[in-house]
């Protein structure tokens, strides 16, 4: 998901996280009568505490590692918080090398995807966030602008090749930053009297098999249920997804959740019609721009009919950068409002503060209309989409 914008080292002080730009964006998406909506809970499956990315682009890794803590407590293990931010240092790793072999035309962020935490378990194992805050440099919450503005000045550095070759001594110095500021990673650690390695640990307390989860988008310029790229900028490492239907999603979810399995959830959020304050994201019939001022400042007051959402207006919007890859959160329930529509209760990473305690409510047309990609155990995914992706079930 894309976070953050940089400018040079230059002007490090102007240098404002772009998360923290759309969260005030959205400050202003709300109603002093949203309570006028009725939710009554359908599913409601289990998941750890509320957390706060705070000013950093690392949802993508807060919504993927809660997602993990919900498969351990499905599995029957008891729920450890997991290190967010050992994820994204390894991903920031990974990403640097990347950027380096493509000359620096890929994007650059602390941005990034649900397949990334996925990626980086496989490769490099978990730790229990108490073993790795990433809060190294004086600070008890994240706040990554500079950190992140470092890291592009030095790689931006390194791609533009002042000895005429480059030298593996960038490495070593792109490592010494992401220390400074994330602290170095233990090689062991102790938890609840044993000591691990994060490969140790994701095999004998976590426990996945990350060969067991897939990521799954819908667009209509590609073939169904084969996979193809997913084409937004934080896709770093140009993963592959499975392309399914546009109600397939939704059925997915909806057999995930009613099969005990949670989701992990790419989505746009920039939307006039998401209100993080209210905790309600819907569709409405008509464009903002097409609201009369009254419309506009009611629209959050209950619920309203919504949009019919198609395929080709999903990807329209798509195409048009109307539906951007914003933001990960994470599925874990199902709720009804009080005229029986249909809404899933989604858990978001930027702490309580709002209408639902960090939940928010979000219908099914929002779903289908502004995904970017879900992630899941295959097993959540209904036999004949799985048979049709060739997904063999355990």
């Amino acid at each position: 998901m894309k976070k953050l914008m940089m400018l040079s080292v230059a002007i490090l002080p102007l240098v404002v996280n772009a998360q923290d730009n759309l969260v005030a964006k959205l400050d202003a998406n709300k109603s002093d009568n949203a309570k006028k909506y009725e939710f009554t809970k359908i599913i409601n499956l289990e998941n750890t505490s509320i957390k706060n990315q705070a000013s950093s682009g690392t949802c993508w890794s807060y919504s993927t590692n809660s997602f993990l803590e919900s498969e351990m407590m499905r599995m029957g293990k008891s729920p450890v918080e997991l290190a967010q931010l050992y994820s994204a240092r390894r991903v920031y790793e990974e990403k640097a090398d990347n950027y380096v072999r493509m000359h620096g035309s890929v994007a650059w962020g602390d941005g990034g995807a649900c397949h990334d935490v996925i990626n980086m378990y496989a490769k490099y194992g978990a730790m229990p966030q108490v073993a790795y805050t990433g809060l190294h440099y004086g600070t008890n919450k994240n706040k990554f602008a500079e950190f992140q503005a470092m890291l592009k000045a030095m790689l931006d550095a390194v791609v533009s090749n002042p000895n005429g070759k480059l030298t593996p001594s960038w490495k070593t110095a792109y490592t010494a930053v992401l220390d400074a500021y994330l602290g170095p990673v233990p090689e062991t650690f102790t938890w609840e009297h044993r000591t691990y390695t994060p490969k140790s640990f994701a095999r004998e307390v976590v426990g996945i098999h990350p060969e067991d989860y897939v990521e799954l988008s819908s667009f209509t310029t590609a073939p169904y249920y084969k996979k193809t790229i997913l084409m937004v900028p934080d896709n770093w490492s140009f993963d592959k997804v499975y392309n399914v239907k546009m109600n397939d999603m939704t059925d997915i979810i909806d057999n995930a959740l009613n099969s005990g399995f949670t989701v992990a959830w790419a989505t746009d959020v920039s939307e006039k019609y998401f209100s993080w304050k209210n905790g309600v994201a819907y569709v409405p019939e008509k464009d903002y721009e097409d609201m009369d001022d009254s419309a506009k400042k009611h629209m959050f007051d209950g619920p309203m009919d919504e949009r019919h959402i198609t395929p080709e207006s999903r990807q329209a919007a798509f195409d048009s950068y109307e539906t951007t890859d914003d933001h990960g959160m994470h599925i874990v329930g199902l709720a009804r409002d009080q005229n029986g529509r249909k809404y899933y209760i989604v858990k978001n990473s930027w702490g309580d503060k709002n209408d639902h305690k960090g939940y928010i409510y979000v219908s099914k047309a929002y779903v289908r209309y502004k995904t970017t990609a879900i992630l899941l155990h295959k097993n959540g995914i209904p036999d004949e989409l799985r048979k049709k992706m060739d997904l063999n079930r355990e």
